[in-house]
């Protein structure tokens, strides 16, 4: 009996292995890895983006996000979980939002407006970065795969940066674009206006996922990438002079 029941468990264990293994061959690492160095990038955008948010806000006189611990390129500190994916998958997305109080300012409105527009402005001078790193790492790659994972971590950072820009400066509460836009407007109408931020994001969902902004993100996408390359093309000239 022990020899034939340790003969069907080997036959057992032998099939699962089989089976086990079948599926892993089936597994697309290279996908797995792509979207693994794109939530990479992803991140240090997200990090980048709130940390400006914050050191603007202490350079013009509150100190909220430094004593919430906000001023740390550490992503872990302003990951929002849906904004994440949305970045990684979609090049669109958001973190957990730096408080801000634009009472500490010495001018409110304009305070806020300057700590919007800190976010967003970080985010093209990353992408320009990742641009001028970008292209001698693409010039001398090769064959290395390696180094075309490293191409390609700096193509999703740029795509991701330049895609968290534009998305924010739309101006639809409570992205960035809505702080700027409402510092234009009375106190009165501004102090109403910020009541209600909070029903923006309700918006913003529902335009994100009925598709009525995917032509305009992708039109002003497009335009900052072009725009950035043109400004760059005598930067990759010389880069490829030198190499």
């Amino acid at each position: 009996m022990i020899p034939k029941s340790g003969g069907h468990l080997s036959a057992l264990g032998g099939t699962q292995l089989f089976t086990f293994a079948s599926w892993l061959q089936q597994l697309r690492f290279d996908k797995l890895i792509d979207y693994l160095i794109g939530a990479a990038a992803a991140l240090i955008c997200i990090a980048v983006h709130e940390t400006c948010h914050g050191l603007a806000a202490l350079a013009l006189g509150d100190d909220t996000a430094k004593r919430e611990g906000r001023l740390s390129l550490n992503p872990l500190r302003h990951i929002d979980p849906v904004g994440l994916l949305m970045m990684v998958f979609f090049h669109f997305g958001w973190a957990r939002p730096v408080r801000v109080n634009m009472y500490r300012f010495k001018n409110p409105k304009a305070g806020m407006a300057i700590t919007a527009l800190a976010g967003p402005v970080s985010n093209i001078v990353l992408c320009l970065i990742g641009l001028m790193i970008w292209y001698p790492v693409y010039y001398l790659a090769g064959n290395s795969k390696i180094m075309l994972y490293v191409v390609f971590f700096l193509s999703e950072m740029v795509l991701i940066s330049a895609g968290l820009a534009i998305f924010n400066f739309f101006p639809i509460p409570p992205l960035d674009g809505s702080k700027v836009l409402f510092s234009l407007l009375p106190d009165r109408a501004y102090a109403k206006l910020m009541l209600y931020e909070r029903y923006g994001m309700i918006i913003l969902v529902i335009l994100l996922f009925s598709n009525v902004l995917d032509g305009p993100l992708s039109f002003l996408l497009n335009g900052l990438l072009d725009g950035l390359m043109f400004l760059l093309k005598p930067y990759f000239h010389l880069i490829q002079t030198i190499l």
